[in-house]
């Protein structure tokens, strides 16, 4: 079976080549792999700017069908349609973090599609708990954004409290920005979603979710618009999404006194920031870290009441031997999520 691998450290040296299928084993639970969405660690790990460790097949946002199941199965069966949480594929499961179910802490967590193989291939195989039953009426496809969509979940539902009647400032309409966006909309809250001039069809994008108010900040003067629409009170909650150190800074300035400020967006550098504004504000700051078994447990009550619709974000499926054009997509910014599916 062919896969999209990352063969050597540097910059590239991704290339689709012929792998052995993997085997069960007793506890294994063995997928078929329907969609793979591209998350930007997967470009992250082409530039080699994200932690990875090769040779590793790129991909952890994936759905599929189990098609074998080791003798120590009990939960999942041949046939079940299932996404996978592969954040989790290698952690300790002693420290406090792993019994917590803050995973994302463990100190010897490795994930799929960087730390070790994940989906953009044909087969893998992973622990029965790793696997979660989708619901009837979710599609494979959304199921593949089962991942994105913890990380959205974690930072909106988790973290403060999201209040009808709120204005709330919004930067980043990337994937993980649109999915945070599709659940403060469903709060009743008035959005503010800020981009670039690269941002041309997320903003659109964003407007079709339900944002009130788009804008260009690279044309228009976000602090007059935000004196605007609160009478110079400031927004109530920033949601940071970009990980621009721009949007950090305006982002600190906007938040009313006593507001809440959650960085989801990863800058990836030292910033410089008036770290007194959180002082002299008294501001609730939050980051937010990928996700915990809370928020999957969560996520998947979401998707089986259906009262979130993911697939306005789909914007892009292609066939893995097209990832160079799928990759493309992601980083000029013309595609909001983009799928990939395996291809003889």
């Amino acid at each position: 079976m062919k896969a999209l691998m990352k063969l050597k450290p540097g910059e590239g040296n991704v290339e689709l080549v012929e792998i052995p299928e993997p085997e069960c084993g007793a506890d294994g639970v063995k997928i078929e792999v329907k969609y793979c969405g591209i998350c930007g660690t997967d470009i992250h790990v082409y530039y080699d700017s994200f932690r990875n460790y090769p040779p590793v097949i790129l991909g952890h946002e994936f759905s599929g069908i189990v098609v074998e199941t080791g003798g120590n199965v009990k939960s999942i069966k041949t046939g079940d349609r299932v996404t996978v949480l592969g954040s989790t594929m290698v952690m300790c499961g002693r420290c406090e973090y792993c019994r917590q179910g803050n995973y994302m802490f463990c100190s010897t967590r490795r994930g799929m599609g960087h730390g070790v193989s994940g989906g953009f291939t044909k087969y893998v195989v992973v622990r029965e708990d790793m696997a979660y039953k989708l619901p009837e009426s979710v599609s494979l496809q959304e199921g593949a954004l089962s991942e994105a969509f913890a990380s959205a979940v974690q930072a909106i539902e988790e973290l403060t409290a999201f209040n009808a009647g709120d204005t709330v400032l919004l930067s980043g309409p990337g994937p993980i920005g649109l999915l945070c966006l599709k659940l403060i909309v469903a709060h009743g809250c008035k959005v503010i979603v800020a981009g670039t001039g690269d941002d041309g069809l997320r903003l659109e994008l964003a407007k079709k979710i339900g944002a009130d108010i788009i804008m260009n900040v690279m044309n228009e003067d976000i602090e007059a618009l935000i004196n605007k629409e609160t009478n110079g009170k400031g927004v109530d909650i920033v949601v940071e999404c970009s990980g621009a150190s721009t949007a950090i800074a305006n982002g600190l300035k906007l938040v009313k006194k006593k507001g809440s400020y959650i960085q989801v967006g990863i800058t990836g550098r030292d910033i410089n920031v008036n770290f007194d504004t959180i002082l002299y504000k008294q501001l609730q700051v939050f980051g937010s870290l990928g996700h915990s078994l809370k928020t999957w447990e969560r996520v998947m009550q979401i998707l089986e009441q259906r009262k979130i619709d993911l697939n306005i974000l789909i914007t892009d499926i292609l066939p893995l031997r097209s990832w160079k054009e799928a990759f493309g997509l992601c980083e000029s910014k013309k595609g909001a999520k983009v799928l990939l599916y395996y291809d003889e």
